[in-house]
C-alpha cells in the first residue's frame, strides 16, 4: 500500500517565474497521501529537452524535502511523485521511488521511462527470471516496482521506434499486463512526451484523475492523478473520476486526456482494506465514500454486538469508546444504534507510525503506548465498548486493554469493524504471515483471553462487504478483494507464492534487525562529515575495531547497507545542496 501521484500542466514550457510549479503541487499532494506510506518518497520531474530531475529518499515528506527547500531543484511541467509503505524487498534509497529508466545510463531501455507503483506482484520469481533470460534486462533491487517498470521498458522497446506515439504505450502496456499478475495502480512519465496512469484488471487498488484550469495560460488545463480523490479536490482539482480496472489514460503534453481498456476488466473487485482502515474518511473510491462506509460498518457491527451479546450485556456498556482514528466514524455509529454514550477515551499523538507496520514486536509494543495514551475520568469505574477498524496481531489491542484497566474500567469488550482477519493479504499490504495473525486457529473468546478483554465481537464478512457494496453507484464494483478474511483471493496464486512471501518476511525482519544493531551505537564513521537522507552518506564505512559489516546477504547476494540510486544523480544526496 503505497501513495502515488501524476501531474502535467496545461502550460507546457518552462516558466521562468515559476520554474518548479509541477513539484510544488505535487510536493503539496504528498502530505494528503502521507497516510499510504512512511517509509520512503520521492518525486521526479521533466524539463526542457526531456531532462529527469528527481528527489528520493528515506523518510517522510517533509524530511526528505526538507520542508520543501528542495523542490527549487525539480523544475519542469509534469511529474510523478511517490509514498512508499514496503512490501517487499528493503528499505533502502534505491527501493524508493519514482524509479527510472533512461538511455543515457542504460543503454537497452527506451525513451526515459520513470515509475511510481501502489501494489504487489504475484508473479515476481517469474517476472525476474524472464527479465534476466530473455530480455536480457538487469534488475538492481528487490522491489517488484522494479520489475514492472522493466517489463514495460522491454514491451515498449519491440516497438523499435526513435519515438513512440500513444498507441504504441497502450499496446505495450496490454503485452505487460498479459505477464504481470497481482494488484496495482501506477502513474508514469515519459521524458518529454506525457504521464500515463494505468490500474489492474481487477481495480484491486485505486487510482483517479482529475482537472483544473491552468492559472498561467487561459484555456489550457491541467491533469493530476492520485491514488485518493482528497489529494486532487484540496489542491483544487474537479471532474474527478476513476481509473477503471484494466484501464490506463496518457496525457500527452498539450493536449486531453486518451482513455484505453488495456486489458478486458475483469471482476470489479477494489480491495476492501481501503474502506476499513487505510484511505482517508474523506476519500471516496470507486463512487464509495469511505466516511458512508465506515458509518454502515458502525450500524452492522452494533447488530452484531446486540445478537451475540444480549441486552442485558448491552445495558451494562457505560459508554462507546474508538480506538483513534480510523475507527471514530465506526464507533458514532455503533454508539447510535447502541443508545450509548460515545466518548473520545484515547488521545492520539499524531507524530508517530502506524504501529502494525513496525518490524519488531517490542517496538510495536512501545509504539502503542507512544501514539495512544488514556483519558483516566472516561475509564474509571465503567464498561466501556472500545471499537477498532480491524485486530491484526492483537499487539495493539493487547496495550490497549491493558491502558483502559490502569485507567480503571472495570470491564472492558472489544469490537471489530473488520472480520477475523486469518490470511496474508498479497496485494500490497504487508499485515503479517498466518502464525503472527491472532485470529489463525483461535475463535473469539480465544483471542479474548488472549487480549484480556471480557469480549470479542468481530465484524461478520458479509456485513462488511454489504457496507461498501450498498453505497456502489451503477457500474460501480459489487464485490470486493477480501482475501485477508478467508483466503480466497480475486486473482489466481501461483503455486509456491505463500512460502516465497513467507521467505521475504523472514528475510526483511532479519534485516530489520541488523538495521537496529547497527544503529545502537557509534559504530558507522561517515565519511567527509555529511548526512544523507537516511542519516548515512553514500560511503559510510565501519569504524576500525568493529567486528561488523556494512554489507548484509540478501538472497544469496552481497549488497551496501546504503544504496544510493545508480540511474540519475539523485538532488536528496547531495551535499553540495544542502
Amino acid at each position: 500500500m503505497c501513495g502515488v501521484i501524476g501531474l502535467i500542466l496545461g502550460h507546457v514550457g518552462d516558466d521562468p517565474n515559476s520554474p518548479c510549479k509541477a513539484a510544488t503541487a505535487i510536493h503539496e499532494a504528498l502530505y494528503f497521501l502521507q497516510h499510504r506510506g512512511q517509509d520512503a518518497c520521492g518525486i521526479a520531474t521533466c524539463a526542457a529537452g526531456g531532462r529527469i530531475y528527481q528527489c528520493k529518499g528515506n523518510g517522510m515528506a517533509a524530511k526528505v524535502f526538507m520542508d520543501g527547500m528542495r523542490i527549487q531543484d525539480l523544475p519542469g511541467s509534469m511529474g510523478i511523485g511517490h509514498l512508499r509503505y514496503p512490501t517487499a524487498g528493503t528499505s533502502s534509497n534505491a527501493e524508493s521511488q519514482p524509479m527510472l529508466i533512461c538511455s543515457r545510463f542504460y543503454v537497452n531501455s527506451p525513451y526515459g521511462i520513470c515509475f511510481a507503483h501502489n501494489g504487489n506482484l504475484i508473479n515476481a520469481p517469474e517476472l525476474r527470471k524472464y527479465l534476466d533470460t530473455v530480455a536480457h534486462r538487469h534488475i538492481n533491487t528487490d522491489s517488484d516496482s522494479e520489475l514492472m517498470l522493466n517489463v514495460f521498458a522491454n514491451e515498449l522497446n519491440e516497438t523499435g521506434k526513435a519515438r513512440v506515439n500513444t498507441d504504441d504505450i497502450f499496446q505495450a502496456l496490454s503485452r505487460m499486463y498479459e505477464r504481470c499478475s497481482g494488484g496495482w495502480a501506477c502513474a508514469a512519465m515519459i521524458a518529454g512526451f506525457g504521464v500515463l496512469g494505468f490500474r489492474d484488471s481487477y481495480g484491486i487498488r485505486p487510482l483517479v484523475l482529475g482537472e483544473r484550469d491552468s492559472d498561467t495560460l487561459s484555456g489550457a488545463k491541467d491533469y493530476m492523478l492520485a491514488s485518493e480523490s482528497i489529494a486532487l479536490r484540496q489542491l483544487g482539482f474537479r471532474n474527478i473520476r476513476d481509473i477503471l480496472p484494466g484501464q490506463a489514460v496518457f496525457i500527452q503534453k498539450g493536449r486531453a486526456p486518451v482513455f484505453h481498456q488495456v486489458q478486458e476488466r475483469k471482476t470489479y473487485s477494489p480491495d476492501i482494506f481501503e474502506y476499513v482502515y487505510f484511505a482517508r474518511p474523506d476519500t471516496v473510491i470507486d463512487g464509495i465514500s469511505v466516511h458512508a462506509s465506515r458509518q454502515r460498518m458502525g450500524y452492522k457491527l452494533a447488530d452484531k454486538i446486540r445478537e451475540l451479546l444480549g441486552d442485558e450485556v448491552i445495558k451494562d456498556i457505560d459508554a462507546v469508546i474508538p480506538i483513534p482514528e480510523t475507527s471514530n466514524t465506526s464507533a458514532a455509529s455503533v454508539s447510535e444504534r447502541l443508545g450509548k454514550k460515545y466518548c473520545q477515551g484515547f488521545v492520539k499523538n499524531r507524530y508517530v507510525f502506524r504501529t502494525f507496520i513496525m518490524p519488531q514486536q517490542g517496538a510495536r509494543q512501545k509504539g502503542v503506548r507512544r501514539k495512544l495514551s488514556a483519558i483516566q475520568t472516561e475509564f474509571e469505574g465503567r464498561c466501556v465498548l472500545l471499537v477498532d477498524d480491524s485486530i491484526v496481531r492483537g499487539t495493539t489491542s493487547k496495550e490497549i486493554v491493558a491502558m483502559a484497566r490502569e485507567a480503571g474500567a472495570r470491564k472492558v469488550i472489544f469490537a471489530s469493524c473488520a472480520p477475523p482477519i486469518t490470511a496474508p493479504h498479497i496485494y500490497g499490504i504487508d499485515l503479517a504471515s498466518p502464525t503472527e495473525l491472532i485470529a489463525s486457529g483461535k475463535d473469539r473468546f480465544a483471542i479474548a483471553k488472549s487480549i484480556d478483554a471480557e469480549e470479542v465481537i468481530y465484524q461478520d464478512l458479509d456485513d462488511l462487504k454489504a457496507a461498501c457494496a450498498e453505497l456502489a453507484p451503477p457500474g460501480g464494483p459489487t464485490q470486493f478483494e477480501v482475501g485477508v478474511f478467508c483466503g480466497k483471493y480475486v486473482t489466481p496464486v501461483p503455486e509456491g507464492y505463500f512460502e516465497h512471501l513467507n521467505e521475504l518476511r523472514g528475510t526483511k525482519r532479519k534485516q530489520a534487525s541488523h538495521a537496529e544493531v547497527a544503529s545502537s551505537g557509534p559504530t558507522l564513521v561517515v565519511s567527509g562529515g555529511q548526512n544523507g537522507v537516511n542519516g548515512l552518506a553514500a560511503h559510510d564505512s565501519v569504524s576500525a575495531g568493529g567486528g561488523n559489516s556494512p554489507e548484509r546477504h540478501r538472497n544469496g547476494a552481497t549488497s551496501p547497507l546504503v544504496r544510493d540510486d545508480i540511474s540519475l544523480h539523485n538532488m536528496a544526496t547531495d551535499p553540495e545542496r544542502r
